[in-house]
């Protein structure tokens, strides 16, 4: 089974903690290598867990989490399943 962003999205957290298993592992890395917007969102995910592992405390800019959400559910209906 070849996956989709939506399915690799689904995962990545798992595969960021490296709780997937070795072929779903494969599956999402191979998938990484030829989808540029995956690959952002899995080093944006990365550098957030950074941002809040850090002590310290960032105030996002007014209106982020309502663009975040549109910007994932506009990505979410562009992807077939």
């Amino acid at each position: 089974m070849e996956l989709n962003c939506k399915h690799v999205w689904r995962y990545i957290s798992d595969y960021l903690d490296g709780s997937v298993d070795a072929q779903l592992r494969e599956e999402i890395e191979r998938h990484l290598e030829s989808c540029e917007l995956c690959s952002a969102i899995l080093d944006s995910t990365r550098n957030i867990l950074i941002l809040t592992a850090d002590d310290r405390t960032f105030e996002l800019p007014v209106g982020y989490s309502e663009r975040l959400h549109a910007r994932l559910e506009a990505e979410f209906r562009v992807q077939p399943e």
